[in-house]
Protein backbone atom coordinates (compact mmCIF):
# COMPACT_ATOMS: atom_id res chain seq x y z
CA UNK A 1 0.00 0.00 0.00
CA UNK A 2 1.41 3.40 -0.94
CA UNK A 3 2.07 5.97 1.77
CA UNK A 4 -0.70 8.20 0.38
CA UNK A 5 -3.21 5.32 0.43
CA UNK A 6 -2.12 4.42 3.95
CA UNK A 7 -2.69 8.00 5.15
CA UNK A 8 -6.12 8.14 3.49
CA UNK A 9 -7.06 4.77 5.01
CA UNK A 10 -5.90 5.92 8.46
CA UNK A 11 -8.02 9.09 8.20
CA UNK A 12 -11.12 7.35 6.87
CA UNK A 13 -11.04 4.62 9.53
CA UNK A 14 -9.98 6.74 12.52
CA UNK A 15 -11.71 5.60 15.73
CA UNK A 16 -13.17 9.07 16.38
CA UNK A 17 -15.39 11.11 14.06
CA UNK A 18 -12.84 13.32 12.30
CA UNK A 19 -13.45 16.45 10.23
CA UNK A 20 -11.15 18.69 8.22
CA UNK A 21 -12.57 22.23 8.25
CA UNK A 22 -11.69 25.34 6.25
CA UNK A 23 -13.48 28.48 7.35
CA UNK A 24 -15.80 26.25 9.42
CA UNK A 25 -16.85 24.39 6.25
CA UNK A 26 -16.38 20.62 6.21
CA UNK A 27 -13.86 19.63 3.55
CA UNK A 28 -13.43 15.97 4.55
CA UNK A 29 -15.09 13.62 7.01
CA UNK A 30 -14.06 10.20 8.30
CA UNK A 31 -16.34 7.16 8.14
CA UNK A 32 -16.97 7.31 11.91
CA UNK A 33 -18.87 10.59 11.35
CA UNK A 34 -21.86 8.64 10.05
CA UNK A 35 -22.05 6.48 13.21
CA UNK A 36 -21.72 9.49 15.53
CA UNK A 37 -23.80 12.09 13.69
CA UNK A 38 -25.94 10.10 11.23
CA UNK A 39 -24.79 12.01 8.14
CA UNK A 40 -23.03 10.38 5.21
CA UNK A 41 -19.72 11.81 4.05
CA UNK A 42 -21.33 13.10 0.86
CA UNK A 43 -24.07 14.88 2.80
CA UNK A 44 -21.60 16.66 5.10
CA UNK A 45 -18.65 17.49 2.88
CA UNK A 46 -19.07 21.06 1.63
CA UNK A 47 -21.52 21.98 4.41
CA UNK A 48 -20.98 24.46 7.23
CA UNK A 49 -20.27 22.73 10.53
CA UNK A 50 -23.31 24.71 11.73
CA UNK A 51 -25.44 21.65 10.78
CA UNK A 52 -23.88 19.75 13.71
CA UNK A 53 -24.71 22.37 16.34
CA UNK A 54 -27.99 22.40 18.28
CA UNK A 55 -28.55 26.09 17.51
CA UNK A 56 -27.07 29.27 16.10
CA UNK A 57 -26.01 30.51 19.55
CA UNK A 58 -24.09 27.27 20.24
CA UNK A 59 -22.38 27.58 16.87
CA UNK A 60 -21.39 31.20 17.47
CA UNK A 61 -20.35 31.06 21.14
CA UNK A 62 -18.56 27.68 21.10
CA UNK A 63 -16.85 28.56 17.81
CA UNK A 64 -15.53 31.84 19.21
CA UNK A 65 -14.38 30.18 22.45
CA UNK A 66 -12.50 27.52 20.47
CA UNK A 67 -11.00 30.09 18.09
CA UNK A 68 -9.60 32.16 20.97
CA UNK A 69 -8.20 29.11 22.74
CA UNK A 70 -6.56 27.80 19.57
CA UNK A 71 -4.64 31.06 19.21
CA UNK A 72 -2.67 30.13 22.34
CA UNK A 73 -2.79 26.34 22.64
CA UNK A 74 -1.91 23.67 20.07
CA UNK A 75 -4.92 21.46 20.88
CA UNK A 76 -8.26 22.75 22.14
CA UNK A 77 -10.54 20.35 24.05
CA UNK A 78 -14.07 20.69 25.37
CA UNK A 79 -17.25 18.73 25.97
CA UNK A 80 -20.48 19.83 24.35
CA UNK A 81 -23.79 18.81 22.87
CA UNK A 82 -23.90 18.41 19.11
CA UNK A 83 -26.83 17.53 16.87
CA UNK A 84 -27.30 14.36 14.86
CA UNK A 85 -29.02 14.36 11.47
CA UNK A 86 -32.22 13.06 13.12
CA UNK A 87 -32.21 16.03 15.53
CA UNK A 88 -31.13 14.08 18.60
CA UNK A 89 -28.45 15.66 20.75
CA UNK A 90 -25.26 13.76 21.46
CA UNK A 91 -22.77 14.67 24.20
CA UNK A 92 -19.26 14.63 22.74
CA UNK A 93 -15.69 15.38 23.61
CA UNK A 94 -14.35 17.66 20.89
CA UNK A 95 -10.66 18.20 20.14
CA UNK A 96 -9.38 20.62 17.56
CA UNK A 97 -6.04 21.76 16.23
CA UNK A 98 -5.38 24.65 13.86
CA UNK A 99 -2.96 24.23 11.00
CA UNK A 100 -2.50 28.02 10.96
CA UNK A 101 -2.18 29.30 14.53
CA UNK A 102 -2.56 32.92 13.34
CA UNK A 103 -6.01 32.09 11.90
CA UNK A 104 -7.36 28.97 13.70
CA UNK A 105 -10.47 28.71 11.56
CA UNK A 106 -8.60 28.89 8.24
CA UNK A 107 -7.78 25.17 8.33
CA UNK A 108 -8.39 22.90 11.31
CA UNK A 109 -8.72 19.23 12.20
CA UNK A 110 -11.45 18.26 14.68
CA UNK A 111 -12.27 14.94 16.30
CA UNK A 112 -15.46 14.09 18.17
CA UNK A 113 -15.95 11.19 20.56
CA UNK A 114 -19.38 10.47 22.09
CA UNK A 115 -19.45 10.46 25.86
CA UNK A 116 -21.77 7.87 27.32
CA UNK A 117 -23.44 8.77 30.59
CA UNK A 118 -25.13 6.56 33.11
CA UNK A 119 -26.35 9.63 34.92
CA UNK A 120 -29.98 9.50 36.09
CA UNK A 121 -30.04 13.24 36.89
CA UNK A 122 -31.62 14.34 33.57
CA UNK A 123 -34.64 12.10 34.23
CA UNK A 124 -35.50 14.29 37.23
CA UNK A 125 -35.56 17.50 35.23
CA UNK A 126 -38.47 19.18 33.45
CA UNK A 127 -38.15 19.87 29.70
CA UNK A 128 -37.45 23.56 30.44
CA UNK A 129 -34.75 22.63 32.96
CA UNK A 130 -33.18 20.26 30.42
CA UNK A 131 -33.04 23.08 27.86
CA UNK A 132 -31.28 25.32 30.39
CA UNK A 133 -28.97 22.45 31.46
CA UNK A 134 -27.86 21.93 27.85
CA UNK A 135 -26.53 25.49 27.78
CA UNK A 136 -25.09 25.37 31.31
CA UNK A 137 -22.88 22.40 30.50
CA UNK A 138 -21.68 24.20 27.39
CA UNK A 139 -20.47 27.08 29.59
CA UNK A 140 -23.10 29.67 28.67
CA UNK A 141 -23.91 32.51 31.08
CA UNK A 142 -27.47 33.12 32.29
CA UNK A 143 -27.70 36.12 29.96
CA UNK A 144 -26.54 34.04 26.96
CA UNK A 145 -28.95 31.22 27.85
CA UNK A 146 -31.82 33.72 28.19
CA UNK A 147 -31.01 35.12 24.75
CA UNK A 148 -30.87 31.68 23.18
CA UNK A 149 -34.13 30.53 24.81
CA UNK A 150 -35.93 33.87 24.41
CA UNK A 151 -36.63 34.29 28.13
CA UNK A 152 -35.34 36.49 30.93
CA UNK A 153 -32.08 35.85 32.81
CA UNK A 154 -34.22 35.62 35.96
CA UNK A 155 -36.15 32.67 34.46
CA UNK A 156 -32.84 30.94 33.76
CA UNK A 157 -31.76 31.54 37.37
CA UNK A 158 -35.03 30.05 38.68
CA UNK A 159 -34.51 26.91 36.58
CA UNK A 160 -30.90 26.67 37.76
CA UNK A 161 -31.99 27.00 41.41
CA UNK A 162 -34.64 24.32 40.91
CA UNK A 163 -32.07 21.95 39.39
CA UNK A 164 -29.66 22.58 42.29
CA UNK A 165 -32.44 21.78 44.76
CA UNK A 166 -33.72 18.68 42.89
CA UNK A 167 -30.29 17.21 42.33
CA UNK A 168 -29.15 18.00 45.88
CA UNK A 169 -25.98 19.85 44.94
CA UNK A 170 -24.60 22.98 46.61
CA UNK A 171 -23.89 25.27 43.65
CA UNK A 172 -23.73 25.66 39.88
CA UNK A 173 -20.26 24.15 39.71
CA UNK A 174 -21.49 20.93 41.35
CA UNK A 175 -24.61 21.01 39.18
CA UNK A 176 -22.58 21.11 35.97
CA UNK A 177 -20.26 18.41 37.35
CA UNK A 178 -23.21 16.16 38.07
CA UNK A 179 -24.77 16.79 34.65
CA UNK A 180 -21.47 15.89 33.03
CA UNK A 181 -20.79 12.86 35.23
CA UNK A 182 -19.67 9.94 33.14
CA UNK A 183 -18.47 6.49 34.00
CA UNK A 184 -14.69 6.33 34.01
CA UNK A 185 -13.09 2.99 33.64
Amino acid sequence: MSERNLERTAFLHAPDATLVLAGRVILRASLRVEAVFGWTLRELEGQSIRVLYPGQTDYRVIGERARKAMLVTPVYRDERFMRRKDGQLVWVEGRGTALDREDPQKLAIWTYRPIETDNAAPALLTPAEKRVARYLVNGFTSKEIAGALDCSPRTVEVHRANMIRKLKVRNSFELVGLLLATPRG
